[in-house]
């Protein structure tokens, strides 16, 4: 058994194996249940820690400058099916990893007013967790998407039993609106699935490439020790292939990364469908879908606010702070890699969608009354940074293929995933910290708190200015990144972009000056206006000091992990469109495809040797 296979299965499933022992605790032991969730969380945050450590590549530990997947198994699960419990960590979702694992920490410590039903809270809190981690680290499609749906539950409950007074609605409407994604995702899915063909790779990748989407693991056993090398990739192709023609395994398959070679490097995905469309443009647009509506970007934005205001704050944190950035993390490792024809055909759509969520959020925050709401419609407006950014496919012929500016534009939206994790979750803990004395989130009734919580308030004026941008914050640095790389796509939406800013500034300032400043407090419970807690000042020092160290030192924190894979997602599609490029030409005048036709490894040998 693999080092991988245990320490990922362990980061994955060790919140579920909690949240088991949790149902043998005695109803009535709250406190015991509490901590004990606690502690499961802090265990899992300290093994991903340990991970980030960085390392030589001899041990688990992350290893810095590698651009390819690390810590991969790859383990048969429905092989009639091509299914596979697969698992592995690269720059692009290791920090996300992360980011859950210390957000679970926190949320988990945020957790302490809630009084109903405590244990049944904390296991679908754990379970939740599970799902949140599975889905970044899954690279089988069929497992991405049961993770995808097992977090839709845990979400659910949590919302529906442990909300606000309109919790009923705010749940169901989270539901169908993921429900929605998760429908447009499964025929995707199948789509794509039905359509794979791993004989079309033949020929085209070599044994490097062959390698890194880890086709081939279950031949390993079948060859003999003495062959080594490229001869061993060779001879498991050949394998492969005399297994698909006895039916002793199927040519389709759900394995992201071959899905990626089929889509970049093959014509599997683009036979006709409807409206004279590939069959890669529409799975691009039902995923576009699925994920957006995670993220969420408008039109299909309208659950966010609901489930946010209707949400305990620790599961708002969360919502906030995690599950919002899988849409994000959908987008760059499966559409994007995978249907790049109809990304790069609709670059333009995805980037508007992205600017116009940002102006939208930012104008709707500006006219809200609740507090909490406001928070809410900021993460709208700052996810809006993520989908531009991903999306300003710059790099073009005429400029010679430069994609410098697409590369600054996709890391600068990874970061900005990071960097609202952070101040997003903060921002609602601090609502929630006022939420918990007064029992009520209405802005125009607060006033003059920082005379009556002053330690409290420090702490959110660094908090919300991380959500402003201000240099020095996190916030900042994702938001300069992908606003100078729409600058390059489309000089009109940069000015947009850059305009949103000032917007932000203006609803953050200004709620903060409402609730924290001013002469006095207006509303009711004013004698609950005590300073706030060890574990509120804890939690909320926790979030200021990653806030301002992923502002200070980005590099040291953030970039250096994602970068390589981020540079590689870039250099891959920018390689698919030279490509496409040159074969589209010759493809007209000739009046046929012009894909080479290899059948063997001997081919792949000639392939390699180009």
């Amino acid at each position: 058994m693999s080092s991988a296979l245990v320490l990922l299965s362990l980061v994955v499933f060790l919140p579920s194996v909690g949240a088991l022992a949790l149902a043998f605790f005695p109803r009535k032991s709250e406190d015991a249940s509490r901590w004990f969730a606690l502690a499961t969380t802090v265990v899992t945050f300290l093994l991903t820690a340990w991970m980030a450590i960085p390392g030589d590549g001899k041990s688990a530990q992350f290893q810095l400058g590698v651009a390819e997947m690390q810590n991969v198994f790859n383990v048969s699960w429905l092989p009639s099916f091509g299914v596979q419990y697969y698992m592995g960590v690269d720059g692009i979702s290791f920090p996300l990893v992360l980011l859950t694992t210390f957000l679970s920490v926190l949320a988990m410590g945020a957790a302490w007013p809630i009084a109903k039903h405590v244990k049944g809270y904390c296991i679908l809190f754990l379970l939740l967790e599970t799902g949140m981690l599975g889905a970044f680290v899954a690279l089988d499609f069929f497992l991405f998407f049961i993770f995808w749906e097992v977090m839709l539950l845990p979400m659910y409950f949590l919302i529906g039993i442990w909300g606000g007074p309109r919790r009923e609605y705010a749940a169901i409407k989270f539901f169908l609106y993921t429900m929605l994604g998760g429908v447009c995702m499964v025929v995707a899915l199948l789509a794509l699935y039905f359509n794979s063909d791993v004989t079309k790779l033949i020929g085209k990748l070599s044994p490097a490439e062959w390698r890194a989407t880890h086709l081939l693991d279950a031949y390993d056993s079948r060859i003999d020790a003495a062959v080594t090398g490229d001869a061993r990739t060779f001879k498991a192709v050949e394998l492969m292939q005399a297994d698909i023609a006895s039916g002793a395994a199927t040519e389709h398959t759900f394995n992201i990364l071959a899905m990626q070679q089929l889509g970049q490097k093959t014509d599997a995905f683009d036979a006709v469908l409807l409206g004279g469309k590939s069959i890669q443009w529409w799975a691009f647009v039902l995923l576009f879908i699925g994920f957006v509506i995670k993220v969420p970007s408008v039109p299909f934005h309208t659950w966010l606010p609901d489930a946010h205001v209707e949400a305990p704050t620790p599961i708002s944190m969360i919502l906030a702070g995690v599950l919002l950035k899988l849409g994000g993390y959908g987008l760059i490792r499966i559409c994007y890699p995978i249907c790049p024809d109809a990304a790069h055909d609709l670059a333009y759509f995805v980037v508007t969608i992205g600017v116009v969520s940002m102006i939208y959020g930012a104008f709707a925050a500006l006219n809200q009354k609740d507090f909490k709401r406001l928070v809410a419609y900021s993460s709208v407006s700052h996810m809006g940074y993520v989908v531009a950014g991903l999306g300003v496919w710059s790099a073009a012929a005429a400029t010679g293929y430069d994609a410098d500016y697409w590369k600054m534009g996709m890391n600068g939206a990874m970061f900005q995933m990071i960097a609202h994790g952070i101040s997003s979750a903060g921002m609602f803990f601090m609502v929630g910290v006022l939420y918990d004395r007064v029992h009520h989130r209405n802005l125009n009734e607060f006033g003059g708190l920082f005379a009556k919580m002053p330690v409290y308030c420090c702490l959110a004026w660094v908090i919300f200015l991380a959500g402003v941008g201000l240099p020095g914050l996190c916030g900042f640095i994702g938001e300069a990144c992908v606003t100078l790389s729409v600058w390059k796509f489309s000089p009109v939406l940069a000015v947009v972009t850059a305009f949103t800013v000032i917007l932000t500034a203006g609803y953050i300032l200004w709620a903060f000056q409402r609730v924290y400043l001013g002469a006095e407090y207006k509303g009711p419970h004013e004698e609950a206006l005590v300073p706030s807690t060890w574990r509120e000042r804890a939690i909320g020092a926790t979030l200021v000091a990653a806030a301002i160290l992923f502002g200070v030192l980005p590099y040291q924190t953030v970039f250096r992990y994602m970068t390589p894979s981020v540079d590689k997602v870039v250099a891959d599609l920018v390689a698919w469109q030279r490509r496409d490029d040159a074969v589209a030409p010759a493809a007209a005048m000739a009046g046929a495809s012009t894909e080479p036709e290899a059948a063997t490894p001997a081919a792949n040998a000639v392939s390699a040797n180009e």
